[in-house]
């Protein structure tokens, strides 16, 4: 019979119980080390396209126009690798909600044509701001009916929810050209956006800077309510466990559909970004971009916040800089990056862990 540790015995109330000898089991667990590798490989690949671009204006522009675009494509692929790595649910109707939430924005055009056209950039700013707002709330709203109708009776079957989900993204533009037509929508860009400004020689469009700064403030966001709040940690703990944290008395189900809901409302946040961006574009919009957003997903890891802003940057960098220094091999780049990255790291650049 194997001997029984005595530090597992309860002492008698009142009593003192002596710490044990050995103390090598009560060391502290090694906290999780931050991975820096990924970060140093796309600056590194930065840095490597200097000398083969040749100029450095040019580099800027193609740098600062690739980190623009990442940002939004890290926006709608944020939303995407939630629901896919905490969920496991595989949703690849999720570039309707990217047009939705595109369509929705070309509603406020007239409303706001006051502010839009003006050349104050303060203006122009809460313009962009009240057309998001109203965009996440619309595409919010639609995630929830979205996950009742379509998800939730296909939990934990992947094959039914790759069907479901596409034929669910047919269904949502079919009843977006009913409401809007076919023609082509147009969202113009707030004219305070509009022109460049020039940085170390190279000309760089303003609205590419608003770009950055909104996919930084997600990303921020996004991993601050992962990491640093209650609403996070419980996810988190739903997704390892999640009979423990019921027995605990939360609601794990309530969680996934707030994930959910999140995950599309961020889904029309990038259709809003990437519709400024196109100014023109059709219900396609989302599609457009799916096969983008997968790759982004899958090489920054399932459930990663991080590994989809890194992969996001990487994707945008190799397409921007292939397309300059091999048009040819422009369309195929993507999943060449994809293709060496799984090869590095077959779980992604930040996995999330599971035990």
């Amino acid at each position: 019979m194997a001997a029984i540790d005595s530090s597992l015995i309860d002492a008698p109330s009142g009593a003192t119980v002596q710490a044990p000898a050995d103390t090598g089991a009560l060391e502290a667990l090694p906290g999780r080390r931050r991975d820096l590798v990924p970060g140093l490989l796309i600056l590194g690949f930065m840095l490597l396209a200097l000398p083969l671009v040749g100029s450095l204006p040019t580099w800027i522009t193609l740098t600062v126009a690739a980190l623009a675009m990442g940002m939004m494509l890290f926006i709608m692929a944020s939303g995407l690798t939630l629901v896919f790595g905490l969920m496991d649910v595989m949703n690849l109707g999720h570039a309707a909600f990217v047009a939705v939430g595109a369509y929705a924005a070309t509603l406020l055009v007239a409303p706001l044509k006051g502010l839009l056209e003006s050349e104050a950039m303060s203006a122009s700013l809460l313009a962009v701001a009240a057309v998001i707002v109203a965009a996440m709330a619309i595409t919010g709203a639609l995630g929830w009916v979205y996950e009742r109708l379509f998800i939730r009776p296909a939990y934990g079957d992947h094959l039914k929810q790759i069907l479901i989900t596409i034929g669910a993204m047919i269904i949502i533009e079919q009843l977006v050209l009913v409401l809007f037509g076919a023609n082509q929508m147009l969202l113009p860009l707030p004219e305070a956006m509009r022109g460049s400004l020039t940085l170390g020689g190279a000309s760089v469009e303003r609205y590419r800077l608003v770009a950055v700064a909104v996919g930084l403030v997600v990303y921020i966001g996004l991993t601050l309510l992962m990491n640093r709040t209650r609403v996070g940690l419980l996810i988190r703990a739903g997704v390892e466990n999640r009979s423990m944290v019921e027995a605990l008395g939360y609601r794990i189900r309530g969680l996934f559909v707030a994930v959910f809901v999140s995950g599309s409302a961020l889904a029309g946040l990038g259709g809003v970004m990437w519709g400024f961006y196109r100014e023109q574009f059709t219900v396609a919009i989302g599609a457009d971009v799916l096969v983008q957003l997968l790759i982004i997903v899958i090489i920054g890891g399932l459930g990663s916040v991080t590994g989809c802003f890194a992969g996001a940057m990487l994707i945008a960098l190799a397409t921007n800089y292939v397309s300059f220094l091999l048009p040819d091999l422009a369309l195929v780049s993507n999943i060449l990056v994809m293709v060496a990255v799984l090869l590095w790291r077959p779980q992604g650049l930040f996995p999330v862990n599971r035990h």
